[in-house]
């Protein structure tokens, strides 16, 4: 018989270690998938990893990925310190789609400086409002709020459809369920003419900076940092729970809706069905493959970007199917889980006292 056993001090220098640890599982575990399926391993791994980097596009497309995954990801970590699971934050990137992008589509023809703060402003309160949502609900009825944030990404969802398929779509557009497209004043500026990433990278790269001062330097940071690691010493200290609750909610679904803001004035320039492969949830992923550190976060989103870009090559190239990019980094998580299990427990072989054996066969 064995049994799991908790360690007295988990270890630190294990837990940094952790997800390098799950990323090349990850990798030897994509050698064998890549067999099974039939393909040349190595010249897979190329085309995946490599090949999406050789030319100055791919790595503007690898940028451009990993804007949205990290900003998500920035406010997930925010929450997820204070112990509040916020699991919609693809519902409020499409909430801060559609606020930023009605912005844009109520001044089809204005130019000046101030439409495109206005609709980044208003990217942040769309994502706010949403995720205001489950904050409420949970200090005001006690409900869970992982499946409330959860269930509101389907409505988000088909909010988004239902305004380009009716009132916002493009009266000239040939009937597809898209809106207009955005004055070039409501488009965020390219960093490169020969790259699709915007100034939305520079955003990002600048709040991980200001998030990592947050957490480490700020009396708020300590007191949400404090509230979801000890969460009796946050009620002694007289840190008000919904409070808490209320600011990592918050201020998860303003980082969302930014992101969300930002695919919608960026690389697509309209509003369409989906702005979203799912950054969201993956950004869930990064957000705990990057320790809930900023700087983690960082690393993270590019190697989940990463996957994202190699799974569409591997698509074209290979012929592999679609769901190749979410298998990998369903394994990625799988790895990270299981390596934190053993982090914080170790395996011990229980062995039965003789007196009890014998009882047993004595009856």
């Amino acid at each position: 018989m064995f049994q799991l056993e908790t360690r007295p001090v988990p270890s630190a220098s294990m837990r940094l270690l952790s997800p390098l640890i799950a990323a090349l599982l990850m990798l030897a575990s994509g050698f064998v998938l890549f067999t099974l399926l039939g393909q040349p391993a190595l010249k897979a791994f190329y085309v995946f990893f490599v090949q999406p980097l050789t030319t100055l596009y791919g790595v503007g497309e690898w940028l451009l990925k990993a804007t949205p995954l990290l900003l998500c990801a920035l406010g997930l970590l925010i929450a997820y310190r204070a112990n509040v699971w916020n699991i919609g934050a693809e519902g409020q990137l499409v909430m801060g789609a559609i606020a930023g992008g009605g912005v844009a589509l109520a001044f089809p023809d204005v130019s000046g400086s101030w439409l495109l703060p206005a609709m980044l402003l208003a990217g942040v309160a769309g994502g706010m409002a949403w995720a205001a949502l489950p904050a409420l609900l949970r200090t005001r009825f006690h409900t869970n709020e992982i499946l409330v944030s959860l269930m509101l990404v389907y409505v988000a969802a088909l909010g988004l459809r239902f305004l380009v398929n009716g009132p916002w779509r493009d009266p000239e557009g040939f009937n597809f369920p898209q809106s207009r497209m955005f004055h070039e004043a409501a488009i965020l500026p390219l960093l490169h003419p020969e790259m699709r990433v915007t100034l939305a990278g520079v955003l990002a790269l600048v709040l991980v900076g200001l998030i990592w001062l947050f957490l480490s330097k700020s009396w708020l940071g300590f007191r949400l940092t404090v509230a979801g690691q000890a969460p009796a010493a946050a009620r002694y200290a007289g840190f008000g729970e919904k409070r808490n609750v209320w600011i990592a909610m918050l201020i998860s679904g303003g980082f969302a809706g930014l992101a969300g803001v930002a695919e919608v004035a960026g690389p697509l320039g309209q509003l369409q069905p989906s702005v979203s492969p799912g950054y969201g949830f993956a950004a869930i992923i990064v957000a705990f493959v990057g320790r809930l550190n900023p700087l983690g976060a960082l690393l993270a989103s590019l190697l989940m970007s990463l996957l994202y870009l190699g799974g569409e090559t591997a698509q074209m190239e290979l012929g592999l199917p679609a769901a190749i990019t979410g298998l990998f980094q369903g394994l990625l998580l799988f790895y990270l889980l299981a390596a934190d299990l053993f982090i914080h427990y170790r395996v011990r072989r229980s062995v039965r006292a003789p007196v009890a054996v014998l009882k047993e066969a004595t009856r």
